[in-house]
């Protein structure tokens, strides 16, 4: 069994292979980015001069995400990295950034806490479903007037439908949640 509290140590050969010392195979860099996303931390050691490459592989899988169009640093904030690397902001631009994750972190950890379905397996594919029936049964537009302007106009007749159909969604919702709920037992 592995130490799940200890990072996870990386072994980089000569032929630049980079070596699971856990389950002794070699894994790529999109393993890596697997294990810090199921939170586990690494460690990615030189194997003949000691040296860490931690940093140097995970700004590599993050240049990596980010080419692919994965963009989750803004423009701005990236240009922002880049100045602080030439100003005397460098000192505090560490803390902030540590910071600003730790409060991120906290606040996901809250709202995993306030909303238990969550954390059942399957939950986020569910999410996503219900998103995209939502999208399609009101075409995709979520301009907030023109609900009101649709029902208004059409003599409140579709109004009542939109209530019997968002009363049959909510019954299906309950009983894909009373289903999940029975698959965790």
């Amino acid at each position: 069994m592995s130490d799940a509290s200890k990072p996870l140590l990386i072994k980089r050969y000569a032929s630049r292979r980079l070596y699971n010392t856990e389950t002794s195979d070699y894994v790529t860099l999109e393993d890596i980015a697997g294990f810090i996303r199921d939170g586990r931390d690494v460690q990615i050691i030189d194997l003949k001069s000691g040296d860490d490459l931690t940093r140097q592989y995970l700004l590599q899988i993050i240049a990596e995400h980010e080419s692919r169009g994965e963009n989750v640093l803004p423009l701005g904030v990236l240009n922002d990295l880049v100045r602080s690397y030439t100003t005397q902001a460098q000192s505090v631009v560490p803390q902030f950034l540590s910071a600003s994750f730790d409060m991120l972190r906290q606040g996901q950890n809250k709202m995993m806490e306030m909303n238990p379905m969550a954390k059942m397996p399957g939950f986020e594919a569910m999410q996503a479903q219900q998103e995209a029936f939502m999208k399609a049964m009101t075409g995709g537009w979520t301009a907030p007037g023109a609900e009101a302007k649709d029902t208004s106009e059409s003599g409140g007749s579709e109004k009542a439908a939109e209530g019997e159909d968002l009363d049959e969604i909510k019954k299906q919702l309950a009983d894909l949640q009373s289903k999940l709920s029975k698959m965790n037992k």
